[in-house]
Formats: structure tokens, C-alpha cells, sequence
């Protein structure tokens, strides 16, 4: 039970990880049409501006600081770049942010080099957040923190006892991108700066006519969708690792939540993005493979059978594939994403 308990929440901690990013480029593309290939890029600058800003100021105001200089890095970006090719369609958007991806790897490569940096949380997010510890004996049980000393140990042989540990850090990634969903659905749906964000996508001749400025709506958006990047950056860079291969490990999957959520649909990419999650994680710690299935189920198999290499794959080895293969059968099934929008 402390398996499926553990693999599911890891699963959850990591979807909502890939929500905290796909959010940021579902908002940009919903209210602007522009799908940012340099989305993952911005994530990774997070990372290495928080890491360096943790040494100066701490973590915390690094948390807060980082993705706020992202995301005046991506505002500026929009207003003297972006804004210049948008009126030649979506092909020139797609070249210029999929050479801005290049040009900030390059940067972080040139600043903080190849290697991995350290990138180590406060002390207070260290270690696990509670402990689950599952006794032959005395059932299951939950202690915030770590065990107590001896609680792991049994003090006869016969009795066996399994402690599984939740780490601090994904417990508050997982918080954070809870409350950013709430605070993105609030702005968007419940204040005036949501709805003129809305209207100016729809009609922006209208809300140019009221007196706002449009182009200026849409440098705001795209800033806040790259610092949604950057604080998924902070996060997931103290809790994982730092490194420049970072952008290209999560780059392609943030596109497969966006397309299987449905193109623009903010809840369609949290669907999707814990589904993705959920799957890749237990597919990794089930690591089962066809041939130990079929023993266990008493399938007879022949040794010519049992000698291919297919059939020795294990769920660990094709989980990189999973969600691309997710992706496909959404395409074909329902090419608007689980929650995307009907053409009327």
C-alpha cells in the first residue's frame, strides 16, 4: 500500500510540475496565438537565476525574485522582438523563439558552464515532509518529517518494516502549482485585468477603443507566462537538477500536455499533465516486463518467444516513449485534446 501511496504522489508532484510549466505556455498561446518554443528555455534561466540569487539572498526571495526577472527578460523579449514578426503569421514566431532557445542555452553555457550546479533547497526543505512507515505487525502509519530513530528497525526478525519517505521538496512543488492554478483562474475569471486579457484577444479593436493598450496586454501576458517558466525553474531545479540539458529534458514533453489537454485550455493542460505524471512514474517503478507478466499469469510461452528482445523490454525502458505515444492516439481519437474547444 506505502507503494502505491508514494508512486502516486510522486507521480502527482511530477505532473504538477509539467502543469506549472505547460500553464505558462497554454496562457501565451490562448491569449496571444503564439506557441513559444522557447518556453522550456525560460524554465531552465530560472533555474540558474534562482540558483545564483539563493547564494546572494537566500532561496525564498530568490523564489520570488527569479521569475520575476524572467519574466521581465520575456516581456522585453515580446516588445522588441516578438511584436516585430507577429504580423508575418505564425512561421516567423516559430523560427525567431526556436532561435532564442539556442541563444539562451548558449548564454548559461557561457556564465555557469556545461556542468550541473548544486542547487540545494533550504535546510527546511532537505529532507521528507512526512514518512510513511508500513509494519508486518502494527499496520501503516503517518509521522510528519523524518522516522524517529529505531521506528524503521524491527526488533524481532519475523517482523518487517518498510519506511517511505516523501521529500520536502516536491511536497511545496506540489503546493505551489496548486496555487498557481488558483491564482491563474482567479485573475482570468474573477478581476478586470482578466477580462480586458480575454476581450483583447477576441476584440482587440474593441479594447483598443476603450482606451487599453493592446500591444501592451499581450507584452504583459507573454512575461507572465515566461515567469510561470522561471518559477517552475526555481522549483524544479532545487529539487532535480541544474544543468543545461534541463530545457531539452522537458522542452518536448510541455508540447505533448499542451496538444493532449487541448490547444489554449488551461484545465485540459492540468488534466493532461497529471495523467502524463501519473503514468511515467508508475511505468518506471512497476518495471515489469512482458516475459515476467506472462510468468506470472501462467502464459506458456516458446523459447523463440522468449528470446526476442521485445518481449524483455521493461515499462521503465519505454517510459520516455509513453506520453509521445499518449500524444498519438489523442491526435487520432480526438484531435482537440481532452478538454480542448469545439468548433461551433
Amino acid at each position: 500500500m506505502e507503494f502505491f501511496i508514494i508512486s502516486m504522489l510522486n507521480g502527482l508532484s511530477y505532473g504538477l510540475l509539467l502543469f506549472m510549466l505547460s500553464s505558462g505556455l497554454t496562457l501565451i498561446f490562448s491569449m496571444m496565438g503564439v506557441l513559444n518554443f522557447a518556453h522550456a528555455s525560460f524554465y531552465m534561466l530560472g533555474a540558474y537565476i534562482g540558483y545564483t540569487l539563493s547564494g546572494i539572498v537566500g532561496f525564498w526571495p530568490a523564489l520570488i525574485i527569479a521569475p520575476l526577472v524572467v519574466g521581465l527578460l520575456g516581456a522585453m523579449f515580446e516588445r522588441y522582438s516578438l511584436r516585430k514578426v507577429h504580423k508575418f503569421g505564425h512561421v516567423p514566431e516559430l523560427l525567431v523563439t526556436f532561435g532564442l532557445s539556442y541563444i539562451i542555452l548558449e548564454v548559461v553555457q557561457l556564465i555557469w558552464g556545461r556542468p550541473a550546479v548544486e542547487f540545494r533547497p533550504p535546510s527546511i526543505l532537505q529532507g521528507p515532509a512526512f514518512t510513511l512507515i508500513n509494519s508486518s505487525v502494527d499496520g501503516m502509519r503517518f509521522v510528519w518529517g523524518a522516522a524517529p530513530d529505531g521506528a524503521c528497525r524491527a526488533a524481532d526478525a519475523a517482523v518487517r518494516i518498510v519506511c517511505s519517505p516523501f521529500p520536502a521538496t516536491r511536497a511545496l512543488m506540489m503546493l505551489v502549482a496548486v496555487l498557481m492554478l488558483l491564482g491563474i483562474w482567479l485573475l482570468l475569471t474573477r478581476t478586470r485585468i482578466g477580462y480586458v486579457i480575454q476581450a483583447a484577444l477576441t476584440h482587440p479593436d474593441m479594447v483598443e477603443a476603450l482606451g487599453h493598450n493592446v500591444p501592451r496586454v499581450f507584452m504583459l501576458v507573454f512575461g507572465a507566462g515566461t515567469a510561470l517558466a522561471g518559477l517552475a525553474g526555481v522549483i524544479g531545479g532545487s529539487t532535480f537538477v541544474t544543468e543545461p540539458a534541463m530545457a531539452a529534458t522537458v522542452g518536448s514533453i510541455i508540447f505533448v500536455v499542451v496538444v493532449v489537454g487541448g490547444m489554449g485550455s488551461l484545465a485540459g493542460a492540468f488534466v493532461a499533465s497529471l495523467l502524463i505524471g501519473v503514468i511515467q512514474t508508475f511505468a518506471v517503478a512497476i518495471d515489469y516486463s512482458f516475459l515476467t507478466f506472462a510468468d506470472q499469469v501462467g502464459l506458456q510461452l516458446s523459447d523463440a518467444l522468449r528470446d526476442k528482445s521485445v518481449f524483455k523490454l521493461t515499462l521503465s525502458q519505454v517510459a520516455p516513449i509513453l506520453p509521445y505515444l499518449f500524444l498519438v492516439l489523442i491526435l487520432i481519437f480526438r484531435p482537440r485534446g481532452l478538454l480542448g474547444a469545439r468548433e461551433s
